[in-house]
């Protein structure tokens, strides 16, 4: 459980740096984002690590018939990643399509892994990131919509997700983790 709690550490602190801290992050200047970047992968590998070797506490138990709903979410959470860099149509409603997938992305997980480990895994990464949506809005309060572009964005971005979603779900079986229930 502390390697998962440091990993949430160094990747929270890593987002949270340019917000809360911006001339120390500028000061950084560009090595900074090196350092940023190494922040964030250690981050990522300390949660993985100390998620898989966490002991099983059960908080609640798995309800089979959210594993769909889960994995709709995750397809959504893709298309939303997706649809970021691309400018998709549903970037013209969501401000923050990236944030707004982690936040699907969490809860899908949460609907299905009641553990303690997975609450403060995938519950932290969810506060993390609403708080980031917050934090960003503050700072910049005045959003422009991205322009409409053509339908062949949209296209390849279900794609791309649906693909993602299969890589994914793939890998989880690899891992034994069995993400269709």
């Amino acid at each position: 459980m502390l390697l998962i709690i440091l990993g949430l550490a160094l990747w929270i602190g890593a987002h949270f740096l340019k917000r809360l801290a911006p001339d120390l992050r500028a000061r950084m200047g560009n090595s900074g984002k090196a350092v940023l970047g190494v922040m964030i992968v250690l981050g990522v590998v300390l949660m993985i690590i100390g998620y898989r070797g966490a002991e099983y506490v059960e908080l609640w138990p798995k309800v089979q018939a959210l594993v769909g709903i889960n994995n709709l979410l995750m397809v959504f959470a893709f298309y939303l990643y997706a649809a970021s860099g691309m400018k998709t149509a549903i970037t013209r409603k969501i401000r923050h399509p990236q944030l707004t997938a982690i936040k699907t992305w969490a809860v899908a997980h949460l609907l299905v892994n009641g553990d303690l480990a997975s609450l403060v895994l995938f519950g932290g990464l969810l506060a993390w990131a609403v708080v980031q949506v917050i934090l960003v809005n503050r700072a910049d309060r005045n959003w422009v919509r991205p322009a409409p572009v053509p339908m062949s964005r949209e296209v390849m971005a279900v794609v791309g997700a649906l693909v993602v979603t299969g890589i994914v779900m793939g890998i989880h079986n690899w891992l034994g983790v069995q993400p269709w229930g």
